[in-house]
């Protein structure tokens, strides 16, 4: 995006990517939609990011949903608005986009060099790149440096770039948006492993969150988990573990619940008590009795239902997280990206110190301040 950016500005522009082939990220997270943004009003948008909303709020309404989606139909891929209310564009995959965005670059002249992986700054400050050919220099007019986070890392956005920038203030790349352990029994794992809580409301410090979550034989995942990722990582960072409770029936009340579920009939058993007069499905029944076997009293299964606990251990790997957090702290850049200490070297996407849910957030962003970051360099050099 800041390639496209600079290059409408009329620079010459190359992207140089360590990669063998381009935009493998992108690729990968097209393989469930490609969510490119979300349709909500821009102020509630906004607040998704959090206590970095004041730095990416000028950017993003630079850039804002609706010219995200121009963007997309302008490369010949028309959007729609899902009911959760997230964008995708109507071919529901990536690969269309790319191959139509990588076009449009070549034809303003855009040059693509895969396989040059960026080690940094040379005495002179010049570029140095490790190549199949050996290391190269480069002396460009200004950089733009898109890095990514430290997720996926076989994709190319491995996290090994902070020591490249020496003196800078990195804030520790964590995972995002990712699950989190749980210490299942044995039982649990084998029979349940795999299987999703479907229609659930999970609490945690204050906020609910209704959606989907998916048990793993690690713990547990999915997207009502990684809306709450965030509060419930720096809870177990600071505390050693973090108790989230799952609502198995938001959509009843528990007084009602509790006249369903009554005295359980001595002829049956508890799981057929719940599966029949609760509603419950196998992998929600398992949760109760995980909790019960756990030390949940028995004598309030209503209440149980509605609130069955379970105790997160530890964060999934950031490897395996959707994206992260942390990154160059925004005390680093100025007002247009810009490296404070180095003139004419700006930074822009999940390279910088953000974090939003999943929904379309990550990529409105990472659009808006590439976007931002191009345009800036280009007026940049045009200052001379």
């Amino acid at each position: 995006m800041a390639a496209e950016a600079a290059a409408e500005a009329g620079a010459a522009v190359t992207v140089y990517d360590h990669m063998p082939s381009p935009a493998r990220k992108f690729l990968i997270a097209g393989r469930g939609g490609l969510n490119l943004t979300h349709s909500e009003p821009l102020d509630a948008l906004l607040g998704r990011y959090g206590s970095a909303r004041g730095r990416l709020e000028p950017f993003i309404r630079a850039f804002p949903p609706d010219a995200l989606v121009t963007w997309s139909e302008a490369l010949g891929q028309p959007t729609f608005i899902g009911s959760s209310g997230r964008v995708f564009p109507k071919a529901m995959k990536a690969s269309p986009l790319l191959r139509a965005w990588l076009a449009r670059l070549a034809t303003a002249g855009v040059a693509l060099r895969t396989r040059h992986r960026w080690l940094g700054f040379a005495a002179d400050d010049a570029l140095r790149f490790a190549t199949p050919d050996g290391e190269r220099l480069e002396r460009p007019a200004a950089t733009v440096l898109a890095l990514g986070g430290a997720s996926w890392p076989r994709l190319g956005s491995d996290g090994a770039w902070p020591g490249l920038l020496p003196g800078s203030a990195i804030v520790p790349l964590r995972a995002a948006n990712m699950g989190f352990a749980v210490a299942w029994s044995d039982h649990l794992r084998a029979r349940f492993a795999g299987a999703p809580l479907k229609r659930i409301a999970l609490t945690f410090g204050g906020m609910t969150v209704r959606g989907e979550a998916l048990l793993t034989d690690q713990g547990i995942e999915g997207g009502a988990i990684y809306a709450l990722s965030a509060p419930l990582r720096d809870a177990i960072a600071a505390d050693g573990a973090a108790t989230l409770l799952v609502d198995l029936r938001p959509d009843m009340t528990r007084e009602n619940l509790s006249r369903k579920l009554g005295a359980q009939p001595g002829a049956v058993s508890l799981s057929n008590h719940l599966r029949r007069a609760g509603g419950l499905a196998p992998a929600a029944i398992a949760l109760v009795q995980e909790a019960l076997h756990a030390g949940s009293p028995r004598d309030d299964l209503a209440g149980l239902v509605k609130a069955v606990p379970i105790r997160l251990i530890a964060p999934f790997p950031i490897a395996r997280a959707i994206s992260s957090a942390g990154g160059l702290a925004w005390s680093e850049v100025d007002d247009t990206l810009m490296l404070a200490r180095q003139p004419g070297i700006f930074a822009c996407g999940e390279m910088l110190d953000w974090e939003a849910p999943t929904g379309g957030y990550l990529l409105q962003a990472c659009f808006a301040t590439g976007r931002a970051a191009g345009r800036a360099a280009v007026a940049w050099v045009e200052r001379g």
